[in-house]
């Protein structure tokens, strides 16, 4: 099974540090769907791991964040593809949830519901904690600048060594379709 595991927020969709909080604010990243679409068209599974902490602190409520998925789920529509799943934690980092990013929960998620393993898949991200839950589960992670990316490799972690960096997930699913 070929499986990519997508974050949300800064790579599908252009992200704020006031926080996507309705369907009018959620808008695609430039190239996001088109790469998508070239994803499901051959073949892949594209499962998306998004914190959503904006439920938790009452920013927006559960069902506004289903609206900003259906949202997604239209785009994607009209290239006649979809994502397979969307998992969320809508916790804080101070609630210490297994399931938030950089914890592997969400990704366990992933495994049990696919039935497979993530070791040596992709996950793309613009954050430490996309890359760090990745390397945690053993699969290749992919950095874009997008997003808080910029920012991200502006802190030179160390846990960043030898991850591959793209402009955009257009150029990242690009690479690595080729």
């Amino acid at each position: 099974m070929k499986i990519i595991v997508l974050d949300r927020d800064g790579v599908i969709n252009e992200d704020s540090d006031a926080y996507i909080k309705h369907p009018d604010e959620w808008h695609p990243v430039e190239g996001s769907l088109e790469a998508i679409a070239k994803l499901k068209r051959a073949g892949w599974t594209v499962a998306v791991a998004t914190n959503q902490s904006g439920v938790r602190r009452g920013y927006y409520s559960r069902e506004t964040l289903h609206a900003m998925h259906m949202k997604l789920v239209a785009l994607l529509a009209e290239r006649d593809v979809t994502v397979d799943w969307i998992n969320y934690s809508p916790y804080i980092a101070e609630d210490e949830s297994p399931c938030r990013k950089p914890s592997v929960g969400m990704l366990q998620a992933i495994e049990n519901r696919f039935q497979c393993s993530l070791a040596g898949q992709p996950m793309i991200g613009d954050t430490v904690a996309d890359i760090a839950v990745a390397k945690a589960k053993g699969m290749m992670p992919i950095l874009v600048k997008t997003g808080k990316g910029e920012r991200t490799l502006a802190k030179q972690d160390p846990i960043l060594q030898g991850v591959p960096v793209y402009d955009n997930l257009l150029t990242a699913v690009e690479a690595l379709l080729q």
